[in-house]
């Protein structure tokens, strides 16, 4: 998903956002339960960017006109290096309805959990804020 990875690697996250459906699901690698909807999905996608340091895709599975695509990526949180996967589903409208996230090693992924942990509340807060 061109579009995607060229707004991401922009850090335009009004670009990213738009590329949402309204009903997107967001799957984390560090919380068992899904988030569903662009506004909660656009936040987190906002604080990730933050947390992570050095980001950078390095490999993208999944031809122009596909349906699903898999955006391999690397970065640091604090001292961490983590290497991780954006698994994307773009619905009828070419819009992404699923997205969920796996990253490795364990300690990147506990490194994860803790720095966003620490800002969910605002996370939650900036969703909330966000007009329906």
């Amino acid at each position: 998903m061109r579009a995607f990875r060229e707004a991401v690697e922009a850090r335009d996250l009004d670009a990213v956002e738009a590329l949402l459906a309204e009903d997107v699901v967001f799957t984390s690698p560090v919380v068992f339960k899904p988030y569903p909807g662009k506004a909660i999905t656009a936040a987190i996608l906002r604080a990730v960017i933050e947390v992570f340091e050095d980001f950078r895709y390095v490999r993208e599975i999944g031809g122009p006109d596909a349906r699903d695509h898999a955006l391999v990526f690397r970065a640091r949180v604090g001292d961490r290096e983590l290497t991780g996967c954006d698994f994307l589903h773009v619905n009828e409208d070419g819009l992404i309805d699923d997205f969920t996230v796996m990253v490795r090693p364990l300690s990147g992924a506990q490194a994860l959990a803790e720095a966003m942990g620490a800002r969910f509340g605002q996370i939650v807060k900036e969703a909330e804020a966000r007009p329906a």
